[in-house]
């Protein structure tokens, strides 16, 4: 059955959005939880970590996930060579292109300064790679925070 609606006459309803919001927040809550809780060089995000972090290294080698530049995801050239990478994955992450939340120093909590909107995929070959370079292992060692 096809239909004659223009998707953007459509519009985004408040309370659609309002859910996505949420669904975000609460998995950014299990990902600081998990990263305060134990040493994030042996946590697993996935079943393929090692192929996305491999994939991930190879087609963003001068990325800096210590710290990430908002721009360095979002403008034209990164957006298409991102839309590239995450295609790959595809068939393999369930929702691998949903709304996350990024934290862009991986040093800090989840705040509006330290916080941009990703791709489910984006961000896990970035967390990734900060969990096996040893970049999240500093939320593990000091006191515990509360999510922000």
């Amino acid at each position: 059955m096809a239909f004659d609606i223009d998707p953007s006459q459509l519009g985004n309803p408040q309370d659609l959005e309002q859910l996505w919001v949420n669904k975000a927040i609460d998995f950014s809550e299990v990902h600081y939880d998990l990263l305060q809780s134990l040493d994030a060089r042996f946590l697993k995000l996935t079943h393929i970590d090692d192929r996305i972090y491999e994939a991930f290294k190879a087609s963003f080698p001068e990325l800096n996930v210590e710290k990430i530049e908002e721009e360095e995801l979002k403008n034209e050239a990164a957006k298409i060579k991102w839309r590239h990478f995450c295609e790959q994955f595809k068939p393999l992450i369930k929702d691998h292109n949903f709304g996350t939340l990024l934290r862009l120093d991986p040093k800090g909590p989840y705040t509006e300064e330290n916080t941009t909107f990703s791709y489910r995929l984006q961000f896990l070959a970035i967390e990734i790679a900060r969990n096996k370079e040893g970049f999240n292992l500093s939320l593990h060692t000091m006191p515990q925070q509360e999510f922000s």
